[in-house]
């Protein structure tokens, strides 16, 4: 099946386009959600929906702006004043619903294999896979320097799946104390994770369309991704 965008309605009466990538055989698929940057569902999110369609998993990335923003909408990575309104413009309770509403659309579908979902996202993406893994009945989530993580934190104890972690050990924006913070809560609680600090990268080491672009830590990182989402979905 081709590449398409959706409408999905969310608990509030709003309405959320999401872009699926679909593998090019036949399903069930396991499926991923992707969680966008503040940048929104942009053309490196959209990159990454269909690398993970290549590696067989129907991938969707939810528009998480869409309360604020136009369908489609995608920031300016040099211009971050302009994405603060649609940050502020989310909250927990918002997402989560957002995130339901996207998992129920994917376990509605015949071709997912329903006990087989997982998130991944990037920033503040990061922290609302974190979110995800929470709210839904994720097997596994992977958060890419996830911003802002404990303002999350009190929702450890009802993670579903174990969480991968990545972060820049040289990013400004994430301090070792707020790492800390998210493991420390993590061994507390007992949860399954795996934590991964690139001591030679910084803060979007992933994104290739950014200055902070590491192509070693980004090349290691996905290799990492590939086989944690392998081992928990198949």
């Amino acid at each position: 099946m081709p590449n398409k965008h959706i409408e999905l309605k969310i608990a509030d009466g709003s309405k959320m386009h999401g872009f699926v990538c679909f593998p090019d055989h036949a399903g069930p698929f396991p499926a991923i959600i992707v969680l966008q940057e503040a940048f929104g569902v942009n053309h490196h999110i959209k990159k990454i929906t269909a690398r993970l369609a290549s590696e067989g998993y129907l991938a969707i990335a939810p528009e998480l702006f869409h309360r604020t923003a136009p369908p489609g909408f995608e920031g300016n990575y040099t211009h971050f004043d302009s994405v603060k309104p649609h940050m502020l413009g989310i909250n927990v309770q918002g997402l989560s619903d957002d995130l339901k509403a996207t998992h129920d659309w994917l376990v509605g579908q015949s071709y997912v294999a329903k006990d087989k979902v997982a998130s991944l996202g990037f920033c503040m993406g990061g922290r609302v896979s974190f979110l995800a893994n929470a709210v839904l009945p994720l097997a596994c989530a992977v958060s890419y320097y996830g911003g802002n993580m404990p303002s999350v934190i009190d929702k450890v104890a009802s993670l579903h799946g174990p969480q991968l972690f990545f972060w820049g050990g040289l990013d400004k924006h994430i301090t070792p104390e707020q790492i800390e913070t998210v493991i420390s809560a993590m061994q507390k609680a007992g949860k399954p994770h795996i934590n991964v600090v690139f001591s030679y990268a910084d803060h979007a080491f992933n994104c290739d369309e950014r200055v902070n672009y590491h192509p070693r830590a980004a090349a290691e990182a996905w290799a990492m991704t590939l086989a944690f989402l392998k081992n928990n979905l198949g």
